[in-house]
């Protein structure tokens, strides 16, 4: 059978054909596209002619387009429905990638075309490109001595091993600390789709009869805050803390210490104090001393915030307060202060019309497009929903996945991929996909969203629109490749649109009466805006504060103990909270030990808030939700990607530097918010 990776696909917009493929094509598409890619490299490299921008850097930008093709498809699968071969083939291939991303920019012949590039008479996409080379030859280790970029290389191959490990014990940690419950009456309080979903998953994993709370990635499980039941609760909040961290076969704390001492190591070799440096160097923060004290600046008014939340909390319960009993409290005074149950909302939100009356509705009226549902395409899931894209002209712009629903074969959390990217000099067009993990509900039954699962789905749209609406020429540029304290940004600016009346007004009706959300309740989730910020912003800020904890150390600083070391960190920053635990704790930080993907970087999220905070004050100046709005966010910020530097975006759509007062004013920092029930 032909292999259909080996050839550009012959669907609308090169969407991968993953109804003809199987586990072993995936295999033996990607070692053909490393094999090729390094026949291309190497007839840049060893060109007899002169370097010049379009037989050197051209050329780079041209090559690589069947392993890129094979591994985008390939790594999709291995995050939302991975196979037990997709996973073994993981595992084989991780390394791999390293080392062949070694092979490329440590290539020195490679290296010596690229600076001898003249980059004055280029346009400045092109300069930039040939600039972002450099800087990653040179963050590569390309001016090591050859024992260095050997010891580079085995770091390196270490490092992607232990990653991918890392990553599958967390997914397997978090199916297997599902809480089994075998009475209905433990679940009182729960709504009764819930309880309906519970029993569904109980029945999927063989317990007919049973309950099964499935967990969601972050500490703090959903479901904390409905559960009457005391000890039910305590159980499902300590399975939740302790995945990865109480031994057997499941526990990734030796990994952790292990990836956290060679990634020191690696920071020295290539000349810096710490990985926390070697980070921050590749990002929009000026430094790693700006982002810790920014950070700094924040955490104590957040802990006062919670103490204070805390108290308020302690009254209500009549009793003395763990952190097991936070979310259920603080629910009850939403409830009796604000008189807002979340609960009661969701009926309010369910999840078609969110998404084609909500989130496609804000997309159209700011930016004209018009979105196409394709059931003639197919994805890697029958659950994958397909839309095409269209300009305000009727011109195609790109397609949009959509992988809402939760299943073992997919990791936990919500993110954005691209399947192909945009670019001109290619001449693709972009196809990209949002993956959730929302409870799946019985046949024939509604998908009724929480307000957190609600503020996800906008969010993972704002990357979606970042990577649709790129236009840049060169695909290293493409939509959200950009730095990573950056890339945030566009998705929480979309958040703002949840709220915003006439979006509101068009999606939030009853799922059963078509009445839409009460202008009074409207009037009251404004009114509880600032409660519970404080236990957020030191759940985040806790989880932020953590990772530079674990990459500011040397090598011979790691420690043997990991749960005393994160104890001990979060004391040392001033986030230490008894009845707050960091959003993520070590034992299931994926998002720092799963691949490097936000390794030292975790602080990107309230980095790209500043910013956001600013531009969503740019909006309500100019009119809020309209085409020249919309326009211009699209033409000056997300189409740009990173071919042009990110902050010179902000700064020409903003007209200034970015100011940290909008975002302490949005989190209730700036000041003792009004908490007390």
């Amino acid at each position: 059978m032909t292999n259909p990776l080996l050839a550009a696909s012959p669907l609308p917009y090169g969407l991968p054909p993953f109804e003809a493929l199987t586990a072993g094509q995936y295999g033996a598409a990607i070692e053909a596209g490393l094999a090729a890619h390094l026949d291309e490299i190497q007839a840049i490299s060893s060109n007899a002619a002169p370097a010049t921008f379009e037989n050197t850097a051209l050329a780079m930008e041209r090559s690589g387009q069947l392993l890129n093709r094979a591994a985008a498809a390939f790594f999709t699968l291995v995050s939302a429905d991975a196979s037990a071969e997709i996973r073994e083939l993981e595992t084989e291939l991780s390394p791999r990638f390293q080392a062949h991303q070694d092979e490329v920019f440590l290539n020195g012949a490679l290296y010596g075309r690229f600076a001898a590039i003249d980059a004055d008479s280029l346009d400045p996409e092109s300069a930039r490109l040939v600039e972002e080379y450099l800087k990653e030859f040179r963050q590569s280790g390309i001016q090591l001595e050859a024992p260095g970029q050997e010891r580079l290389r085995a770091i390196n191959a270490e490092l992607a091993r232990l990653g991918t490990e890392f990553g599958q014990r967390v997914k397997e940690g978090m199916k297997s600390a599902a809480l089994l419950l075998e009475d209905a009456g433990d679940l009182a309080g729960l709504p009764a789709d819930d309880v309906a979903s519970a029993a569904e998953a109980a029945r999927a994993a063989g317990h007919d009869g049973k309950f099964l709370l499935t967990l969601i990635q972050p500490g703090n499980q959903p479901a904390l805050a409905s559960l009457e039941n005391r000890d039910v609760r305590r159980r499902l909040f300590e399975a939740s803390v302790a995945r990865g961290s109480g031994g057997g076969s499941l526990d990734v704390l030796d990994l952790a210490r292990e990836m956290a001492r060679l990634r020191a190591e690696k920071a020295q070799l290539l000349g810096f104090a710490n990985y926390a440096e070697l980070v921050a160097d590749r990002q929009t923060a000026p430094d790693f001393e700006a982002v810790r004290t920014m950070l700094s600046r924040m955490a104590p008014a957040a802990v006062r915030n919670a103490d204070a939340e805390a108290a308020a909390l302690a009254d209500v319960a009549g009793h003395p307060l763990e952190a097991w009993d936070w979310a259920y409290y603080s629910a009850k005074v939403r409830r009796e202060k604000y008189d807002v149950d979340e609960q009661a909302l969701r009926p309010y939100f369910e999840l078609d019309r969110v998404i084609t009356e909500g989130v496609f509705f804000a997309a159209t009226a700011l930016y004209g497009i018009t979105f196409h549902e394709r059931p003639d395409l197919g994805a890697y899931h029958p659950d994958v929903r397909i839309w095409e894209v269209r300009n305000g002209d009727g011109t195609g712009l790109g397609l949009f996945l959509g992988d809402y629903y939760a299943r073992e074969s997919k990791r936990g959390g919500a993110w954005m991929n691209s399947l192909v990217d945009q670019s001109g000099l290619l001449g693709t067009r972009p196809v990209v996909i949002n993956t959730l993990n929302i409870s799946k509900p019985p046949a024939g039954e509604p998908t009724l969203l929480t307000l957190d699962e609600l503020r996800t789905l906008f969010h993972e749209f704002g990357h979606a629109l970042h990577g649709l609406f790129s236009n840049v020429t060169y695909p290293r540029f493409s939509g959200t490749a950009v730095p990573r304290d950056f890339v945030e940004y566009p998705s929480q600016v979309n958040e703002m649109w949840i709220m915003w009346p006439e979006v509101l007004s068009n999606y939030a009706r009853h799922h059963v009466t078509g009445e839409p959300l009460p202008q009074d309740v409207v009037d009251r989730l404004e009114e509880s805006r600032l409660w519970g910020e404080g236990f957020a912003t030191t759940e985040y800020l806790g989880a932020a504060l953590l990772d530079l904890a674990w990459h500011t150390l040397e090598p011979g600083d790691v420690p043997d103990d990991a749960v005393e070391f994160e104890a001990k960190a979060l004391a040392a920053a001033g986030i230490a909270h008894p009845l707050i635990p960091p959003r993520y704790r070590t034992g299931y930080f994926q998002h720092i030990f799963a691949g490097a993907g936000y390794a030292a970087g975790y602080y990107s999220y309230i980095w790209s808030e500043v910013l956001d905070a600013e531009t969503v004050d740019w909006f309500k100046e100019n009119g809020g939700l309209s085409r020249a709005n919309g326009e211009r966010f699209r033409e000056e910020l997300l189409s740009r990607g990173n071919s042009r530097d990110p902050l010179e975006s902000f700064r020409i759509l903003r007209g200034r530097e970015a100011n940290l007062d909008p975002l302490l004013k949005r989190r209730g920092l700036e000041y003792p918010p009004s908490i007390a029930p």
